[in-house]
């Protein structure tokens, strides 16, 4: 696929321009690549090879979109350093992460080392390259202390974390307010251009999602293997949105970062869903089920499994007053645009990077 000359918000930003993204061999890694080439940009990846079969950068062949392809771990901050330095980005998307819930309560350890030190390394190899760039870096919502309020959290609010994975991501907060006060301070932009922000996003849903322990793997793969769908967790109720809605976020966030006024931005942000679209597990799972147009779930929670917060709610409204960003898509596009990419997967019914673009092209076309 070549790139292309888009008309995009994006595009005038982002057009020619050499980007970094950590974890493009990821779910979300994958289709912000495929954007981010449809925009014109150079593209250089780092990361472990993808963490599934099938994976969506085999499937949508993204490895085809992406200059280089670096694969190495965040941890290596000598190799990350070095891939930094030859990509000269101006801009970096740093989604690179271990991004499971029950993996942290298996692997602590790495789950702190990987989201908090690797995080670490790539802000100092940020750092030593002394060169202006926008970094957008990608945390979660659950990096916020859950107290199991209706109300939606801000980007105010305190972090925290019950699991190891949630309070390795109010951990990579702290971190990276850290950096950015002692070494990228947005009053001195003028003398180190570099601009920081960190990203926290709702459970998003989309097509090529294959990851162990994820709401849709388990959907699909229960409904083609005709089997009831497993829900550990029915009552839950969590921030659902499209995975092009915070890619959208990401990118309206870094090509205002990369204008005149981006000493006020260089902060923390919510990209979630529109109000009404944060369901229990159950509701998803019942509207998926009648997009699919058959299929059942039953309840496999246990009393000894792990905590898991019941209610997760973010609130948007910084984004939407500040950077003028919100929600295209609802609950039900979502859905639908979810069920019609592994339709058309398992059905083998195209080429997959072709329809996955066609999705992108969609989102940015039309609104809700």
């Amino acid at each position: 696929m070549e790139g292309l000359a888009v008309s995009s918000p994006f595009a005038a930003a982002l057009a020619g321009r050499s980007v970094f993204v950590t974890g493009h061999t990821g779910f979300k890694g994958s289709w912000l690549s495929l954007w981010l080439h449809r925009l014109g940009a150079r593209v250089t990846g780092y990361a472990l090879d993808p963490p599934s079969e099938p994976n969506l950068y085999t499937v949508a062949r993204v490895g085809e979109v992406v200059a280089v392809d670096h694969r190495g771990d965040l941890r290596d901050e000598d190799r990350l350093t070095l891939a930094v330095e030859r990509a000269a980005p101006q801009f970096l998307f740093h989604l690179a992460a271990q991004a499971l819930l029950r993996e942290g309560y298996r692997n602590p350890r790495e789950t702190f080392d990987v989201n908090v030190i690797g995080t670490g390394s790539l802000l100092e190899a940020v750092r030593h390259c002394g060169r202006p760039c926008v970094v957008i870096i990608i945390t979660s919502d659950k990096c916020y202390e859950n107290q199991e309020r209706e109300e939606g959290y801000a980007e105010s609010d305190r972090m925290g974390g019950y699991d190891p994975y949630s309070a390795s991501k109010g951990a990579a907060e702290l971190l990276v307010a850290s950096y950015r006060r002692s070494f990228f301070p947005p009053e001195r932009l003028s003398s180190h251009g570099v601009r920081v922000a960190t990203a926290r996003a709702g459970n998003v849903i989309g097509g090529g999602d294959w990851a162990a322990e994820r709401i849709v793997t388990d959907i699909v793969r229960s409904l083609v293997a005709g089997e009831a769908i497993p829900l550990r967790n029915p009552d839950a109720v969590r921030p659902w949105q499209h995975v092009l809605e915070p890619l959208g976020g990401y990118l309206t966030l870094a090509t205002r970062l990369a204008g005149s006024a981006a000493a006020d931005l260089c902060g923390p942000w919510n990209f979630g869903p529109r109000e009404g679209d944060d369901l229990p597990v159950r509701a998803l799972v019942e509207r998926f089920i009648d997009r699919w147009g058959e299929g059942s779930w039953a309840d496999a929670s246990r009393a000894e499994q792990p905590h898991e917060s019941k209610t997760l709610r973010l609130k948007i409204d910084k984004a939407e007053r500040e950077l003028g960003w919100r929600p295209r898509w609802g609950i039900d596009r979502a859905i639908e645009r979810t069920v019609d990419w592994y339709r058309r997967f398992h059905r083998r019914d195209g080429e997959m990077q072709a329809f996955t673009v066609a999705q992108i092209e969609e989102y940015e076309g039309r609104g809700a």
